[in-house]
């Protein structure tokens, strides 16, 4: 099958089928299998499934990977044609964003932690990019992955407040056979940043096979460091998977146990969602 591809508001709004149930998977293009696991899940939630390419100059800031984000369109459109994708929304920045822009998505307290203190403002630029994009496409489902677990967070939290009608599904990460999670810059990793970047996957297994709190950071935080001093560590928490607050030896119930480190040139985010004191 191959997919309509939209350019323009004007293109996207011919291609929609006005009958079909839509489901909107966003994303920055470089598509990976983590990308056809969302495309597939889906496509058992709908009749239409719109896949938005569009690298978002927002959610980047002035000293990180804009510039050099790969740009994949026609291996990205293959993948698409491959999965039966039926439109490919790919506007220009020009598109999306006029000159005079001046509104945009605050992400409140929730954005300036964990991920949102070590990039600030980039989950404003997030929430902006998503509801336009809701805007625009007008989906009854969105699917996003839940590697990006704060980014999740925050647009369930966004669509909740701002009575958006749109069903928000999180779907499992997808991991390389050793363990390291799918991301669109794992391609930037040589041969040894690969290897030393395993440790994230490492860390977040061992925090897993612990209990309490602290024995979970702990154990992870021993991974963490066993790989030494090329592993730049900026995060290593526990959270409320909703609020993305740290929790205590006392919470039950869901967490996330989450990481950002950097090793070269190239920064990666994984995380595990766990239940403690269950019962």
């Amino acid at each position: 099958m191959e997919p309509i591809v939209a350019r323009s508001r004007g293109d996207l709004v011919k291609a929609r089928r006005g009958d079909a149930v839509v489901a909107l998977v966003p994303t920055m293009g470089a598509l990976h299998e983590g990308h056809r696991s969302l495309i597939r899940e889906a496509r058992v939630r709908a009749g239409q499934v719109v896949v938005s390419i569009f690298v978002n100059p927002l959610q980047f800031g002035p000293s990180e990977d804009f510039s050099r984000y790969p740009r994949t369109f026609d291996d990205d459109l293959n993948v698409c044609r491959a999965e039966g994708v039926d439109v490919v929304f790919c506007p220009a920045v020009e598109d999306m964003y006029s000159p005079d822009r001046q509104v945009s998505v605050s992400a409140g307290h929730m954005g300036t932690i964990v991920e949102g203190a070590a990039r600030p403002g980039h989950f404003d630029g997030v929430l902006t990019v998503v509801l336009k994009l809701f805007n625009l496409v007008r989906p009854d489902v969105a699917v996003f992955g839940q590697k990006d677990a704060q980014q999740l967070a925050l647009i369930r939290r966004m669509v909740a407040d701002l009575d958006l009608p749109i069903e928000i599904v999180g779907a499992p990460t997808v991991r390389e056979p050793d363990g390291l999670a799918l991301s669109s810059r794992n391609r930037y990793l040589s041969a040894d940043d690969r290897r030393v970047a395993l440790a994230l996957s490492r860390a977040l297994r061992a925090g897993a096979a612990a209990f309490t709190a602290s024995e979970i950071l702990a154990a992870a935080r021993a991974e963490l460091d066993a790989a030494g001093p090329r592993l730049g560590v900026d995060y290593l928490v526990l959270v409320d998977p909703e609020t993305f607050a740290e929790v205590n030896e006392s919470h039950a119930g869901p967490a996330v146990l989450a990481v950002a480190a950097r090793t070269g040139a190239t920064r990666l985010i994984d995380n595990v969602f766990l239940t403690l004191n269950p019962g």
